[in-house]
């Protein structure tokens, strides 16, 4: 199969190629005019002189015009690399572009005519550019901005006509290697432009911009891939003013006013150095905004943590303060140098993540004045349009806290974490996804996210395990995982179209992992090729030999001759969900195919990998070590029958001598509960996540003490379950065309839950008592009908209100 897709992929392009050579032969790259989405662009990549130099800059551009009328209308289209803030008479209308490749170097159109007026006009954009240090995430090929008039009636001002350019020599780079994200700023206001983004600036000493190289659409003239620009697929990140919360320590000054209320200005004395420490009270992502007045030479030092740490390096109480500070290794922290201008207003060009900020000032001659300091709050703009509630009001505050992590590990892609990568792994990304469906009910983020990782495919056919990323990294089981987001997707969205366009990444997925199996063990072969993450679990380093459980590194163990059952299992699981795909799409050849790989495997893994005397799946063939997980992919895939299923998922939760799985695999623990009937055994497992906030994290964390990241969304699982699993509300059918219900409250009383649908709102109150009855009122959107299933019975349900009552 595998080579039968690489044969067609040459054959293509080699037609592809003889019919651009022969475009080519009579048309010279002058009279191309590149077509971006039906209109001509009239603009180029423009710069500074530099621009062809891929190191670190930030260039502003400035293009003043006069109107006679305003227009009702006036939209324009613009990208840059790495990135823009674009303005328009001072006032911020948008950052871009979204992070995509170099095959979908994403645009942004704005309709700036609110922003305009009679008279004198400027557009002026902050664009920079990180070179060497820029994000992992961030492709990129040299400093470059486009603007263009997304109409011929907006074309005059398409760069680089008429617009001034600067290179500004305020910013300079602070490295923190340890950090995926980007560089910190180095900001000296001496040398900043202020007022640059308004219409009376005076640029005349600015340079005139350079236009290199003309706007490509997804047909250029060689074929060379440079920028491919594509309209942005997710809207603008929400932006809002967040007021820091309160000042816990303070060194070398007193009386402190509370100055980050914005009422209350505070003023350092010449020659100080003094320390601040503020909590914010809860994690967060935000621009930071300080406003100063004086302080010439005055350098004041922000950083940003997610928690404070003690003496022995330990984050533990995340809300404790004294006697702990900032972790300095892989700490963000931004310079300001103030110029001694009054109203002079900092920020950086990058958001930053912090519960904690320290405020480390150092004053020169003249005494420094803050006049307020605050944050602008950014992150995909989610809506919160679901709900849950429960008898069990502390479940409330589980609900809170995953909230609030999913939407920090979300922007313009989903991160796994906002401090330290901000890099979008399907393995997270497929958790993140369903719950950004099940509690916002927007699905374009996770549009954008099966799209590039379909994009992201090699030659030897699986996913890359993060995307966009520079760095490439493969996952062999994330490649999987992206198969069953697809699914979800499928499962949630009435898209055929959208699921035709990805199915080669399945067909070559499945080929590449079919091409690993042993053929004559039908189980994957040891030593696959890269990183065979499946979860951060480990085996106790004072275990070694025999009683050692093998795990390393996120890697489950396998034998000299045997491959890992937990990846076999997780790979039948696939081909079992794929075959119920293509039949969706029609495709009973392939479903057939995949249903018999399905049954193959998970056939060879029982008769090689069960232990009868202990009614367990080993890890391996010949392993004496077991785990949660291997058993957890033995139910999902349906490797024991359905009777057997129950027993063994007792087994699961409560033989600890199992490797256990971290907050990660709790989400498959959970979906395995599902499969055999046992979740109402899910309220009574929420421990974990119960734990965390007793210790005072404000978002769930990557993994048990001691953790690197505080905010990582895979933990955020329990916003799903809470809704798909404890209400049962769930899809009966592709496309959502079908609602199931079916509740597992455990020893709650009652839950009462919405989840936002395509067609409308479903909305569950389910209530039971000590004599036996549970009455359910059921909401479902217009025109979709479903069912109610509650201990082997099955209640129809109609468009509308439904009410049940039954004796439990």
């Amino acid at each position: 199969m595998k080579h039968h897709y690489n044969f067609i992929g040459f054959v293509v392009k080699a037609l592809a190629g003889v019919l651009l050579f022969a475009f080519v032969a009579n048309a010279s790259i002058n009279e191309y005019t590149p077509k971006v989405y039906t209109k001509v662009w009239n603009a180029k990549w423009s710069g500074s002189e530099n621009y062809h130099k891929n190191d670190y800059r930030v260039v502003h551009f400035r293009r003043t015009f006069d109107m006679e009328k305003v227009a009702e209308s006036f939209k324009i289209n613009v990208s840059a690399d790495n990135r823009f803030a674009l303005y328009v008479n001072g006032k911020l209308v948008g950052r871009g572009p979204a992070r995509g490749d170099m095959f979908n170097w994403y645009y942004d159109t704005f309709d700036i005519a609110p922003y305009l007026k009679q008279g004198k006009n400027v557009i002026a954009s902050l664009v920079w550019h990180a070179g060497h240090y820029a994000p992992f995430a961030q492709f990129t090929r040299k400093t470059a901005f486009i603007l263009d008039g997304a109409t011929k009636a907006e074309d005059f001002v398409a760069t680089p006509k008429n617009w001034k350019v600067k290179e500004s020599e305020a910013y300079s780079p602070r490295v923190i290697r340890s950090l995926f994200t980007g560089p910190s700023d180095i900001i000296d206001g001496s040398k900043y432009d202020w007022g640059w983004t308004s219409i009376d600036f005076d640029d005349s000493k600015w340079k005139v911009a350079s236009g290199y190289e003309p706007a490509h659409p997804v047909d250029t003239p060689y074929g060379e891939i440079t920028y491919m620009l594509t309209p942005r697929k997710i809207p603008q990140m929400e932006e809002t003013q967040m007021r820091l919360q309160k000042i816990c320590k303070v060194e070398g000054i007193e009386n402190v006013p509370n100055f980050i209320s914005g009422k209350e200005p505070f003023t350092i004395p010449a020659n100080t150095k003094c320390r601040i420490f503020i909590d914010n009270g809860f994690l967060t992502t935000a621009y930071p905004i300080l406003k100063i007045d004086g302080g010439k030479d005055s350098v004041i030092d922000i950083k940003f943590g997610e928690a404070l740490f003690d003496k022995k390096n330990r984050k533990a109480n995340r809300n404790e303060v004294e006697n702990r500070d900032f972790e300095y290794r892989r700490l963000q922290m931004d310079t300001f140098i103030s110029d001694g201008g009054a109203n002079r207003e900092y920020s950086t060009l990058w958001f930053r993540t912090y519960r904690y900020v320290g405020l480390d000032i150092q004053t020169k001659n003249q005494p420094l004045t803050i006049k307020d300091f605050y944050g602008n709050f950014t992150a995909y703009p989610f809506v919160e349009n679901a709900t849950f509630d429960s008898d069990q009001k502390s479940i409330a505050k589980i609900w809170e806290v995953g909230w609030r992590t999913a939407r920090l590990c979300a922007n313009e892609t989903y991160f796994d974490c906002p401090y330290y990568e901000q890099l979008q792994y399907v393995g997270d990304t497929r958790i993140q996804a369903l719950i950004s469906l099940y509690v916002s009910g927007d699905d374009r983020l996770m549009r954008q996210a099966i799209s590039a990782f379909n994009a992201s495919r090699s030659y030897v056919g699986i996913t890359k395990a993060r995307y966009p990323s520079r760095l490439e990294q493969h996952i062999p089981p994330f490649s999987l995982y992206w198969i069953l987001m697809l699914n979800d997707y499928a499962m949630h969205r009435n898209d055929p179209a959208y699921i035709r366009e990805n199915l080669q990444g399945v067909y070559t997925i499945l080929d590449w992992f079919t091409n690993q199996l042993d053929e004559q063990k039908n189980i994957l072969k040891p030593r696959m090729p890269y990183w065979n993450f499946v979860d951060w679990s480990a085996s106790d380093p004072k275990t070694k030999g025999e009683n050692s459980t093998g795990w390393f590194r996120g890697v489950a163990p396998e034998g000299e001759n045997a491959g890992s059952a937990i990846t076999t299992l997780h790979l039948a699981l696939t081909f079992k969900e794929a075959s119920k795909l293509m039949r969706q799409m029609g495709d009973e050849y392939l479903s057939k195919k995949y249903a018999d790989m399905h049954a193959k495997i998970v056939k060879a893994v029982k008769e090689r990998c069960w232990n009868e005397k202990r009614q367990l799946f080993m890890d391996f063939e010949g392993a004496i070590s077991s785990s949660q997980h291997v058993n957890i992919m033995a139910i999902l895939a349906d490797a024991i029958e359905a009777d057997k299923q129950p027993s063994l998922m007792k087994k699961i939760i409560e033989d600890k001598s199992l490797t256990q799985c971290t907050f990660y695999y709790r989400f498959y623990l959970t979906e395995a509960m599902r499969k055999c009937g046992l979740g109402n055994l899910y309220i009574d497992n929420l421990k974990p996540w119960y734990d965390m906030i007793n210790i005072g994290l404000t978002t769930f964390a990557e993994n048990p003490e001691p953790t690197r990241s505080d905010c990582h969304a895979w933990s955020s699982s329990p916003n799903y379950h809470l809704l798909s699993l404890v209400c049962g509300i769930t899809p009966a059918d592709y496309g959502f065309k079908k609602i199931r219900i079916e509740p597992n409250l455990g020893r709650l009383k009652e839950a009462i839950g919405k989840v936002p649908h395509p067609a409308g709102n479903i909305e569950v109150a389910i209530r039971k008592n000590e004599y036996g009855k549970l009455d359910a009122n059921i909401t479902l959107p217009n025109g979709i009908d479903g069912v109610f299933v509650f201990k082997g019975q099955e209640i129809k349900l109609k468009s509308g209100k439904n009410n049940i009552s039954l004796r439990k």
